[in-house]
Protein backbone atom coordinates (compact mmCIF):
# COMPACT_ATOMS: atom_id res chain seq x y z
CA UNK A 1 0.00 0.00 0.00
CA UNK A 2 1.53 3.31 -1.10
CA UNK A 3 1.83 6.00 1.53
CA UNK A 4 3.10 9.54 1.38
CA UNK A 5 5.56 10.92 3.86
CA UNK A 6 5.32 14.58 4.71
CA UNK A 7 8.49 16.29 5.82
CA UNK A 8 8.16 17.52 9.39
CA UNK A 9 9.10 21.16 8.92
CA UNK A 10 7.64 24.40 10.16
CA UNK A 11 5.89 26.49 7.53
CA UNK A 12 5.47 30.25 7.68
CA UNK A 13 3.45 31.46 4.74
CA UNK A 14 4.18 34.85 3.22
CA UNK A 15 1.71 34.99 0.33
CA UNK A 16 2.29 37.05 -2.76
CA UNK A 17 -0.72 39.11 -3.73
CA UNK A 18 -1.02 37.20 -7.02
CA UNK A 19 -1.76 33.98 -5.09
CA UNK A 20 -4.71 35.47 -3.28
CA UNK A 21 -8.31 35.52 -4.42
CA UNK A 22 -9.89 38.69 -5.67
CA UNK A 23 -12.92 39.79 -3.65
CA UNK A 24 -14.84 40.11 -6.92
CA UNK A 25 -16.81 37.04 -7.92
CA UNK A 26 -15.50 34.93 -10.77
CA UNK A 27 -17.50 34.96 -13.99
CA UNK A 28 -19.84 32.06 -14.76
CA UNK A 29 -19.99 30.35 -11.41
CA UNK A 30 -22.94 28.92 -9.58
CA UNK A 31 -26.28 29.96 -8.18
CA UNK A 32 -28.38 28.47 -5.43
CA UNK A 33 -31.90 28.71 -4.06
CA UNK A 34 -33.52 27.31 -0.95
CA UNK A 35 -36.12 24.71 -1.95
CA UNK A 36 -36.82 23.13 1.45
CA UNK A 37 -36.20 23.52 5.16
CA UNK A 38 -37.01 21.72 8.38
CA UNK A 39 -36.89 23.26 11.84
CA UNK A 40 -36.10 21.08 14.84
CA UNK A 41 -37.90 23.59 17.05
CA UNK A 42 -35.03 24.67 19.29
CA UNK A 43 -32.94 27.83 19.13
CA UNK A 44 -29.24 27.72 20.08
CA UNK A 45 -29.44 24.19 21.49
CA UNK A 46 -27.47 22.33 18.82
CA UNK A 47 -30.67 20.70 17.57
CA UNK A 48 -29.07 20.03 14.21
CA UNK A 49 -25.30 20.01 13.89
CA UNK A 50 -23.85 17.42 11.51
CA UNK A 51 -25.79 15.90 8.64
CA UNK A 52 -25.27 12.93 6.30
CA UNK A 53 -27.32 11.64 3.37
CA UNK A 54 -28.09 8.08 2.27
CA UNK A 55 -28.95 8.02 -1.45
CA UNK A 56 -30.31 4.47 -1.25
CA UNK A 57 -33.13 5.34 1.12
CA UNK A 58 -33.26 9.08 0.38
CA UNK A 59 -33.03 9.98 4.05
CA UNK A 60 -30.77 12.37 5.91
CA UNK A 61 -29.32 11.69 9.34
CA UNK A 62 -28.77 14.70 11.60
CA UNK A 63 -27.19 14.80 15.05
CA UNK A 64 -29.35 16.47 17.68
CA UNK A 65 -27.39 17.74 20.68
CA UNK A 66 -30.51 18.94 22.48
CA UNK A 67 -32.28 15.56 22.56
CA UNK A 68 -29.08 13.45 22.38
CA UNK A 69 -30.53 11.59 19.43
CA UNK A 70 -29.99 10.93 15.76
CA UNK A 71 -32.82 12.44 13.74
CA UNK A 72 -33.87 10.56 10.59
CA UNK A 73 -35.31 12.90 7.95
CA UNK A 74 -37.23 11.96 4.82
CA UNK A 75 -35.77 13.74 1.78
CA UNK A 76 -37.63 11.88 -0.96
CA UNK A 77 -39.26 15.23 -1.66
CA UNK A 78 -36.47 17.73 -0.88
CA UNK A 79 -38.94 20.61 -1.04
CA UNK A 80 -40.73 19.16 2.00
CA UNK A 81 -38.26 17.40 4.32
CA UNK A 82 -39.97 15.71 7.24
CA UNK A 83 -38.85 14.02 10.45
CA UNK A 84 -39.35 10.25 10.30
CA UNK A 85 -38.06 9.33 13.74
CA UNK A 86 -35.38 10.03 16.32
CA UNK A 87 -33.00 7.35 17.54
CA UNK A 88 -31.87 7.56 21.15
CA UNK A 89 -28.19 6.74 21.43
CA UNK A 90 -27.59 6.63 25.18
CA UNK A 91 -25.24 9.57 24.98
CA UNK A 92 -24.53 12.79 23.13
CA UNK A 93 -23.90 12.40 19.38
CA UNK A 94 -21.17 14.50 17.80
CA UNK A 95 -20.96 13.46 14.15
CA UNK A 96 -22.49 11.18 11.52
CA UNK A 97 -21.42 9.76 8.17
CA UNK A 98 -23.05 7.35 5.69
CA UNK A 99 -21.75 4.71 3.27
CA UNK A 100 -23.28 1.61 1.70
CA UNK A 101 -26.58 2.18 3.49
CA UNK A 102 -24.96 2.30 6.94
CA UNK A 103 -24.85 5.40 9.14
CA UNK A 104 -21.97 5.69 11.61
CA UNK A 105 -22.59 7.98 14.59
CA UNK A 106 -20.01 9.05 17.16
CA UNK A 107 -21.31 9.17 20.74
CA UNK A 108 -19.50 10.65 23.73
CA UNK A 109 -18.69 8.57 26.81
CA UNK A 110 -20.79 9.02 29.92
CA UNK A 111 -17.98 10.63 31.92
CA UNK A 112 -15.18 13.07 31.18
CA UNK A 113 -12.19 11.17 29.83
CA UNK A 114 -14.15 7.99 29.09
CA UNK A 115 -13.92 6.31 25.69
CA UNK A 116 -16.67 7.07 23.21
CA UNK A 117 -18.51 4.82 20.77
CA UNK A 118 -19.42 4.54 17.14
CA UNK A 119 -22.98 3.30 16.71
CA UNK A 120 -23.98 1.81 13.35
CA UNK A 121 -27.52 2.39 12.13
CA UNK A 122 -29.24 0.76 9.16
CA UNK A 123 -32.43 1.24 7.20
CA UNK A 124 -35.39 2.21 9.33
CA UNK A 125 -33.12 3.26 12.19
CA UNK A 126 -32.22 -0.25 13.31
CA UNK A 127 -29.04 -0.41 15.37
CA UNK A 128 -26.62 -2.79 13.65
CA UNK A 129 -23.84 -2.73 16.23
CA UNK A 130 -21.40 -0.47 18.04
CA UNK A 131 -17.73 -0.32 18.91
CA UNK A 132 -15.64 1.54 21.48
CA UNK A 133 -13.30 4.26 20.18
CA UNK A 134 -11.01 6.88 21.73
CA UNK A 135 -11.80 9.66 24.19
CA UNK A 136 -14.27 12.34 23.06
CA UNK A 137 -14.81 11.34 19.41
CA UNK A 138 -15.67 14.56 17.61
CA UNK A 139 -15.90 13.58 13.95
CA UNK A 140 -16.46 10.43 11.89
CA UNK A 141 -15.89 9.55 8.24
CA UNK A 142 -15.78 6.49 5.99
CA UNK A 143 -13.01 5.51 3.62
CA UNK A 144 -14.12 5.84 -0.03
CA UNK A 145 -14.90 2.11 -0.31
CA UNK A 146 -17.03 2.21 2.84
CA UNK A 147 -15.07 -0.61 4.48
CA UNK A 148 -13.45 1.42 7.24
CA UNK A 149 -14.56 4.19 9.56
CA UNK A 150 -12.20 6.76 11.08
CA UNK A 151 -12.92 8.96 14.08
CA UNK A 152 -11.11 12.05 15.35
CA UNK A 153 -10.92 11.53 19.12
CA UNK A 154 -10.33 14.98 20.58
CA UNK A 155 -9.63 13.96 24.16
CA UNK A 156 -10.70 17.34 25.53
CA UNK A 157 -9.59 18.31 29.05
CA UNK A 158 -12.00 18.92 31.89
CA UNK A 159 -13.24 22.46 32.58
CA UNK A 160 -10.70 22.94 35.37
CA UNK A 161 -7.95 21.32 33.28
CA UNK A 162 -7.19 18.77 35.98
CA UNK A 163 -7.97 15.88 33.63
CA UNK A 164 -6.93 15.69 30.00
CA UNK A 165 -7.72 12.61 27.93
CA UNK A 166 -5.34 11.44 25.20
CA UNK A 167 -6.04 12.48 21.64
CA UNK A 168 -6.25 9.70 19.08
CA UNK A 169 -7.62 8.51 15.76
CA UNK A 170 -9.64 5.30 15.74
CA UNK A 171 -9.78 3.08 12.66
CA UNK A 172 -12.79 0.77 12.59
CA UNK A 173 -12.76 -2.23 10.27
CA UNK A 174 -16.14 -3.29 8.85
CA UNK A 175 -14.90 -6.29 6.84
CA UNK A 176 -16.97 -8.65 9.03
CA UNK A 177 -19.99 -6.31 9.08
CA UNK A 178 -21.01 -3.58 11.54
CA UNK A 179 -22.17 -6.17 14.07
CA UNK A 180 -18.60 -7.51 14.24
CA UNK A 181 -16.68 -4.25 13.80
CA UNK A 182 -13.19 -4.09 15.26
CA UNK A 183 -11.41 -0.90 16.30
CA UNK A 184 -7.76 0.11 16.44
CA UNK A 185 -6.98 3.27 18.41
CA UNK A 186 -3.99 5.14 16.98
CA UNK A 187 -2.46 7.34 19.66
CA UNK A 188 0.54 9.63 19.93
CA UNK A 189 2.41 8.22 22.96
CA UNK A 190 5.54 7.58 20.87
CA UNK A 191 5.95 11.37 20.60
CA UNK A 192 5.91 11.89 24.38
CA UNK A 193 9.08 12.84 26.20
CA UNK A 194 11.24 9.72 26.29
CA UNK A 195 9.14 8.07 23.59
CA UNK A 196 10.58 6.34 20.56
CA UNK A 197 9.67 9.25 18.25
CA UNK A 198 10.03 12.20 20.62
CA UNK A 199 12.88 13.65 18.56
CA UNK A 200 10.67 13.70 15.45
CA UNK A 201 8.20 16.19 16.89
CA UNK A 202 8.81 19.59 15.36
CA UNK A 203 8.89 22.29 18.07
CA UNK A 204 6.56 24.37 15.91
CA UNK A 205 3.74 21.97 16.82
CA UNK A 206 1.92 23.81 19.62
CA UNK A 207 2.10 21.62 22.74
CA UNK A 208 1.27 23.86 25.66
CA UNK A 209 -1.53 22.56 27.88
CA UNK A 210 -0.65 22.82 31.58
CA UNK A 211 1.09 19.65 32.65
CA UNK A 212 0.11 17.81 29.48
CA UNK A 213 2.20 15.27 27.64
CA UNK A 214 2.27 15.40 23.84
CA UNK A 215 -0.23 12.55 23.54
CA UNK A 216 -2.60 14.30 25.95
CA UNK A 217 -2.16 17.71 24.36
CA UNK A 218 -2.81 16.77 20.73
CA UNK A 219 -6.51 17.23 19.95
CA UNK A 220 -7.75 15.66 16.68
CA UNK A 221 -10.65 17.67 15.29
CA UNK A 222 -11.35 16.43 11.77
CA UNK A 223 -10.31 13.64 9.38
CA UNK A 224 -9.99 13.79 5.60
CA UNK A 225 -9.17 10.59 3.69
CA UNK A 226 -7.27 10.43 0.41
CA UNK A 227 -9.32 9.43 -2.67
CA UNK A 228 -7.48 6.09 -2.81
CA UNK A 229 -8.28 5.36 0.83
CA UNK A 230 -4.66 4.89 1.87
CA UNK A 231 -3.94 8.03 3.89
CA UNK A 232 -5.79 10.18 6.41
CA UNK A 233 -4.96 13.77 7.26
CA UNK A 234 -6.13 14.75 10.72
CA UNK A 235 -6.54 18.33 11.89
CA UNK A 236 -4.96 18.91 15.31
CA UNK A 237 -6.76 22.20 15.60
CA UNK A 238 -5.50 23.78 18.83
CA UNK A 239 -2.02 22.48 18.03
CA UNK A 240 -2.09 24.14 14.57
CA UNK A 241 -0.87 20.95 12.95
CA UNK A 242 -1.83 17.93 10.86
CA UNK A 243 -1.28 14.31 11.72
CA UNK A 244 -0.73 12.00 8.78
CA UNK A 245 -2.05 8.46 9.25
CA UNK A 246 -1.26 5.39 7.16
CA UNK A 247 -4.60 3.60 7.28
CA UNK A 248 -3.44 0.09 6.34
CA UNK A 249 -0.84 -0.08 9.11
CA UNK A 250 -2.83 2.09 11.55
CA UNK A 251 0.24 4.20 12.25
CA UNK A 252 1.24 7.85 12.41
CA UNK A 253 3.40 8.79 9.43
CA UNK A 254 4.14 12.35 10.56
CA UNK A 255 2.94 15.30 12.60
CA UNK A 256 3.23 18.47 10.54
CA UNK A 257 3.07 22.03 11.91
CA UNK A 258 1.03 24.37 9.70
CA UNK A 259 2.73 27.65 10.56
CA UNK A 260 1.05 31.00 10.11
CA UNK A 261 -0.38 33.29 7.44
CA UNK A 262 1.00 36.82 7.36
CA UNK A 263 -1.71 39.47 7.71
CA UNK A 264 0.83 42.10 6.57
CA UNK A 265 0.72 40.88 2.95
CA UNK A 266 -1.49 42.77 0.48
CA UNK A 267 -4.70 40.83 -0.12
CA UNK A 268 -4.36 38.96 3.18
CA UNK A 269 -5.47 41.63 5.61
CA UNK A 270 -8.26 41.51 8.19
CA UNK A 271 -10.66 43.83 9.97
CA UNK A 272 -9.15 43.56 13.44
CA UNK A 273 -11.31 45.83 15.60
CA UNK A 274 -14.90 45.78 16.76
CA UNK A 275 -14.48 49.20 18.36
CA UNK A 276 -13.60 51.47 15.42
CA UNK A 277 -17.15 51.86 14.13
CA UNK A 278 -16.17 51.22 10.51
CA UNK A 279 -15.13 48.48 8.12
CA UNK A 280 -11.36 48.55 7.93
CA UNK A 281 -9.84 45.54 6.18
CA UNK A 282 -6.15 46.36 6.38
CA UNK A 283 -2.76 44.71 6.53
CA UNK A 284 -1.36 44.38 10.03
CA UNK A 285 1.88 43.08 11.59
CA UNK A 286 0.15 39.97 12.89
CA UNK A 287 -0.20 36.36 11.83
CA UNK A 288 -3.08 33.92 11.72
CA UNK A 289 -2.63 30.31 12.80
CA UNK A 290 -4.46 28.11 10.28
CA UNK A 291 -6.06 25.78 12.86
CA UNK A 292 -8.45 24.11 10.39
CA UNK A 293 -11.77 22.54 11.24
CA UNK A 294 -13.54 21.14 8.16
CA UNK A 295 -11.30 19.52 5.53
CA UNK A 296 -11.72 17.51 2.34
CA UNK A 297 -9.51 15.94 -0.32
CA UNK A 298 -9.85 15.75 -4.09
CA UNK A 299 -7.75 14.67 -7.02
CA UNK A 300 -6.60 16.63 -10.08
CA UNK A 301 -4.49 14.98 -12.79
CA UNK A 302 -3.49 12.21 -10.42
CA UNK A 303 -2.39 14.56 -7.62
CA UNK A 304 -4.23 14.78 -4.28
CA UNK A 305 -5.08 18.17 -2.78
CA UNK A 306 -6.38 19.03 0.68
CA UNK A 307 -8.80 21.92 1.24
CA UNK A 308 -9.13 23.34 4.76
CA UNK A 309 -11.55 25.79 6.39
CA UNK A 310 -9.29 27.70 8.76
CA UNK A 311 -11.66 28.39 11.63
CA UNK A 312 -9.16 28.80 14.46
CA UNK A 313 -9.79 27.80 18.05
CA UNK A 314 -8.35 28.56 21.47
CA UNK A 315 -8.10 26.83 24.80
CA UNK A 316 -10.28 28.82 27.13
CA UNK A 317 -11.36 26.94 30.25
CA UNK A 318 -13.05 29.49 32.43
CA UNK A 319 -13.27 27.44 35.60
CA UNK A 320 -11.48 29.28 38.43
CA UNK A 321 -8.78 26.63 38.44
CA UNK A 322 -8.72 26.32 34.65
CA UNK A 323 -6.55 27.71 31.90
CA UNK A 324 -6.90 30.21 29.08
CA UNK A 325 -4.49 31.27 26.35
CA UNK A 326 -6.71 34.12 25.13
CA UNK A 327 -5.62 37.74 25.32
CA UNK A 328 -6.21 41.00 23.52
CA UNK A 329 -3.22 42.51 21.73
CA UNK A 330 -3.58 45.52 24.02
CA UNK A 331 -2.67 43.32 26.99
CA UNK A 332 0.52 41.85 25.49
CA UNK A 333 4.01 43.16 26.14
CA UNK A 334 5.28 43.61 22.59
CA UNK A 335 8.96 43.42 21.72
CA UNK A 336 10.08 47.05 21.30
CA UNK A 337 12.45 46.30 18.42
CA UNK A 338 9.93 44.31 16.41
CA UNK A 339 7.05 46.66 17.25
CA UNK A 340 8.49 50.16 17.70
CA UNK A 341 4.96 51.56 17.16
CA UNK A 342 3.45 49.32 19.84
CA UNK A 343 1.43 52.09 21.49
CA UNK A 344 -0.34 52.89 18.24
CA UNK A 345 -0.87 49.25 17.31
CA UNK A 346 -2.40 48.49 20.69
CA UNK A 347 -5.07 51.18 20.36
CA UNK A 348 -8.58 49.69 20.31
CA UNK A 349 -9.27 51.05 16.82
CA UNK A 350 -6.18 49.27 15.46
CA UNK A 351 -4.99 45.88 16.74
CA UNK A 352 -5.70 46.37 20.42
CA UNK A 353 -8.95 44.38 20.52
CA UNK A 354 -7.80 41.48 18.34
CA UNK A 355 -8.01 38.18 20.26
CA UNK A 356 -4.68 36.39 20.19
CA UNK A 357 -2.74 33.65 21.92
CA UNK A 358 -0.35 33.94 24.84
CA UNK A 359 0.86 30.38 24.26
CA UNK A 360 2.93 31.22 21.17
CA UNK A 361 4.64 34.24 19.66
CA UNK A 362 7.43 34.77 22.21
CA UNK A 363 9.96 33.28 19.81
CA UNK A 364 13.08 34.04 21.86
CA UNK A 365 11.62 33.23 25.28
CA UNK A 366 12.40 36.59 26.85
CA UNK A 367 8.87 37.31 28.10
CA UNK A 368 7.68 39.70 25.39
CA UNK A 369 5.92 38.93 22.12
CA UNK A 370 7.97 38.90 18.92
CA UNK A 371 5.02 37.74 16.82
CA UNK A 372 1.29 38.24 17.24
CA UNK A 373 -0.65 34.99 16.70
CA UNK A 374 -4.39 35.18 16.05
CA UNK A 375 -6.73 32.17 15.94
CA UNK A 376 -7.56 31.14 12.38
CA UNK A 377 -6.94 32.95 9.10
CA UNK A 378 -10.47 33.92 7.97
CA UNK A 379 -9.76 31.99 4.78
CA UNK A 380 -9.71 28.61 3.14
CA UNK A 381 -6.50 27.02 1.90
CA UNK A 382 -5.71 24.50 -0.81
CA UNK A 383 -2.67 22.45 0.22
CA UNK A 384 -0.39 20.00 -1.51
CA UNK A 385 -0.36 17.47 1.33
CA UNK A 386 2.58 15.57 -0.15
CA UNK A 387 4.85 18.56 0.55
CA UNK A 388 2.75 20.36 3.19
CA UNK A 389 2.86 23.49 1.05
CA UNK A 390 0.17 26.07 0.31
CA UNK A 391 -1.08 25.94 -3.28
CA UNK A 392 -3.64 28.73 -2.89
CA UNK A 393 -5.31 30.72 -0.13
CA UNK A 394 -8.45 32.84 -0.30
CA UNK A 395 -6.85 35.69 1.64
CA UNK A 396 -9.30 38.41 2.62
CA UNK A 397 -11.90 37.44 -0.01
CA UNK A 398 -14.58 36.50 2.53
CA UNK A 399 -14.44 39.73 4.48
CA UNK A 400 -14.11 41.80 1.30
CA UNK A 401 -17.19 40.20 -0.21
CA UNK A 402 -19.36 40.84 2.84
CA UNK A 403 -18.04 44.39 3.08
CA UNK A 404 -19.14 45.01 -0.51
CA UNK A 405 -22.51 43.24 -0.43
CA UNK A 406 -23.78 43.61 3.15
CA UNK A 407 -21.83 46.43 4.85
CA UNK A 408 -24.54 47.14 7.45
CA UNK A 409 -24.03 43.68 8.97
CA UNK A 410 -20.35 43.09 8.23
CA UNK A 411 -18.78 40.54 10.64
CA UNK A 412 -22.01 40.17 12.60
CA UNK A 413 -22.43 37.02 14.68
CA UNK A 414 -24.94 34.19 14.49
CA UNK A 415 -26.72 35.45 17.60
CA UNK A 416 -26.47 39.19 16.98
CA UNK A 417 -26.98 41.65 14.13
CA UNK A 418 -24.38 44.01 15.55
CA UNK A 419 -21.97 45.45 13.00
CA UNK A 420 -18.40 44.16 13.46
CA UNK A 421 -19.33 42.02 16.46
CA UNK A 422 -16.76 39.42 15.37
CA UNK A 423 -14.07 41.61 13.81
CA UNK A 424 -11.84 41.14 16.83
CA UNK A 425 -12.32 37.37 16.79
CA UNK A 426 -12.20 35.27 13.59
CA UNK A 427 -14.54 37.46 11.52
CA UNK A 428 -16.96 35.33 9.43
CA UNK A 429 -15.30 32.19 10.87
CA UNK A 430 -15.11 29.51 8.14
CA UNK A 431 -15.81 26.15 9.76
CA UNK A 432 -17.71 23.45 7.85
CA UNK A 433 -16.64 22.40 4.36
CA UNK A 434 -17.87 20.09 1.61
CA UNK A 435 -16.61 19.49 -1.92
CA UNK A 436 -18.81 18.81 -4.92
CA UNK A 437 -18.41 18.45 -8.67
CA UNK A 438 -20.98 19.97 -11.03
CA UNK A 439 -20.30 19.46 -14.69
CA UNK A 440 -16.56 19.80 -15.10
CA UNK A 441 -16.07 22.15 -12.13
CA UNK A 442 -15.21 21.28 -8.54
CA UNK A 443 -16.53 23.56 -5.81
CA UNK A 444 -15.75 24.02 -2.14
CA UNK A 445 -18.82 24.94 -0.08
CA UNK A 446 -17.69 26.68 3.11
CA UNK A 447 -19.96 27.47 6.04
CA UNK A 448 -19.27 30.84 7.66
CA UNK A 449 -20.33 29.99 11.19
CA UNK A 450 -20.81 33.56 12.41
CA UNK A 451 -21.95 35.41 9.26
CA UNK A 452 -24.27 32.42 8.69
CA UNK A 453 -23.85 32.01 4.95
CA UNK A 454 -22.10 29.66 2.53
CA UNK A 455 -19.09 30.84 0.52
CA UNK A 456 -18.61 28.88 -2.71
CA UNK A 457 -15.15 28.60 -4.24
CA UNK A 458 -14.24 27.07 -7.59
CA UNK A 459 -11.21 24.88 -6.83
CA UNK A 460 -11.10 23.03 -10.17
CA UNK A 461 -7.64 24.42 -10.87
CA UNK A 462 -6.14 24.33 -7.36
CA UNK A 463 -3.58 27.08 -7.95
CA UNK A 464 -6.14 29.39 -9.59
CA UNK A 465 -9.11 28.88 -7.28
CA UNK A 466 -11.64 31.68 -6.91
CA UNK A 467 -14.70 32.82 -4.98
CA UNK A 468 -17.72 32.34 -7.25
CA UNK A 469 -20.76 33.05 -5.10
CA UNK A 470 -22.16 33.45 -1.59
CA UNK A 471 -25.39 31.80 -0.44
CA UNK A 472 -27.34 33.13 2.51
CA UNK A 473 -30.74 32.34 3.99
CA UNK A 474 -30.69 34.85 6.83
CA UNK A 475 -33.18 37.67 7.37
CA UNK A 476 -31.23 40.64 8.72
CA UNK A 477 -34.43 42.53 9.59
CA UNK A 478 -35.17 39.97 12.33
CA UNK A 479 -33.33 39.65 15.62
CA UNK A 480 -31.54 36.29 15.74
CA UNK A 481 -31.70 35.94 19.52
CA UNK A 482 -35.49 35.59 19.62
CA UNK A 483 -35.91 31.91 20.48
CA UNK A 484 -38.06 29.54 18.48
CA UNK A 485 -39.58 32.08 16.07
CA UNK A 486 -37.50 31.16 13.04
CA UNK A 487 -37.87 34.68 11.68
CA UNK A 488 -34.13 35.19 11.25
CA UNK A 489 -33.68 32.17 9.00
CA UNK A 490 -30.57 30.02 9.07
CA UNK A 491 -27.98 30.74 11.76
CA UNK A 492 -24.66 29.03 12.43
CA UNK A 493 -24.03 26.60 9.55
CA UNK A 494 -22.16 23.65 11.04
CA UNK A 495 -22.42 20.60 8.78
CA UNK A 496 -22.62 20.58 4.97
CA UNK A 497 -23.23 17.74 2.51
CA UNK A 498 -23.16 17.98 -1.28
CA UNK A 499 -25.58 15.65 -3.10
CA UNK A 500 -24.75 15.21 -6.80
CA UNK A 501 -27.58 15.15 -9.31
CA UNK A 502 -26.92 11.48 -10.09
CA UNK A 503 -27.95 10.41 -6.57
CA UNK A 504 -30.23 13.32 -5.68
CA UNK A 505 -33.93 12.64 -4.97
CA UNK A 506 -34.82 15.56 -7.25
CA UNK A 507 -32.33 14.87 -10.03
CA UNK A 508 -30.65 18.22 -9.33
CA UNK A 509 -27.45 19.03 -7.48
CA UNK A 510 -28.28 19.81 -3.85
CA UNK A 511 -26.51 21.10 -0.78
CA UNK A 512 -27.73 20.15 2.72
CA UNK A 513 -26.81 22.54 5.50
CA UNK A 514 -27.29 21.83 9.20
CA UNK A 515 -27.54 25.15 11.06
CA UNK A 516 -26.61 24.69 14.71
CA UNK A 517 -27.92 27.95 16.20
CA UNK A 518 -31.25 28.17 14.35
CA UNK A 519 -31.80 24.41 14.59
CA UNK A 520 -32.73 24.17 10.93
CA UNK A 521 -31.84 21.76 8.14
CA UNK A 522 -31.92 23.55 4.80
CA UNK A 523 -31.90 22.19 1.25
CA UNK A 524 -30.25 24.33 -1.43
CA UNK A 525 -30.70 23.56 -5.13
CA UNK A 526 -27.57 24.44 -7.11
CA UNK A 527 -27.44 25.54 -10.74
CA UNK A 528 -24.27 26.03 -12.76
CA UNK A 529 -23.79 28.99 -15.08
Amino acid sequence: MRTRTIAVTAITIALASSSLASPALAQGGLSGEVIGSLSMGAYDEGATEIVAFDPGTQVAFSTNGETEALDVIDLADPTAPSLLNSIELGGSPTSVAVANGIAAVTVLGEEQGAPGRVVFVGEGGAELGSVEVGVHPDMVTFTPDGMKVLTADEGEPSDDYTADGPGSVTIVDLAAGPENATATVVGFADFDEGGARAAQLDPAVRVYGPGASVSMDLEPEYVAVSPDGSTAWVSLQENNALAVIDIASASVTAIVPLGTRDFAVAGAGIDASNEDGAINISTWPARGMYMPDGMATYEVDGATYLVTANEGDSRDYEDEAGYTEESDVADLTLDPETFPDAASLQAEANLGKLEVSTASGDTDGDGDWDEIHAFGTRSITVWDPATASVVWDSGDAMEQHIAETNPDFFNASNDSNELEDRSDNAGPEPEGLALGTIGERTYAFVGAERQSGIFVFDVTDPAASSLVTYLENRDWTAEPDTPDTGEAGDLGPEGLVFIPAATSPSGSDLLLVANEVSGTLTVWQLTAG
